[in-house]
């Protein structure tokens, strides 16, 4: 998958999520999607997305803490 692919995605779950869920849905995917979008950042993210640069660091905050869950058993296919 493409990294447009994966902002598209991304982006589409985001819309998709109730207004009152939507930092929520923001942080499982940047979750779900840590590693292919491994040496992103923030910036890029967010710009790709089509979200406020503000969310930047929420990104870097997730994908920062994504191996740990995987390590603990997460399996991000069932976010």
């Amino acid at each position: 998958m493409t990294t447009r692919e994966t902002f598209t995605r991304i982006r589409n779950a985001i819309e998709r999520s109730p207004r009152n869920a939507y930092v929520a849905e923001l942080h499982l995917q940047a979750i779900k999607y840590a590693d292919e979008l491994e040496g992103i950042t923030g910036r890029e993210f967010c710009e790709g997305v089509g979200i406020g640069h503000s969310f930047g660091t929420e990104f870097a905050k997730m994908r920062k803490i994504a191996p740990r869950l995987k390590a603990a058993g997460l399996n991000v296919e069932q976010l």
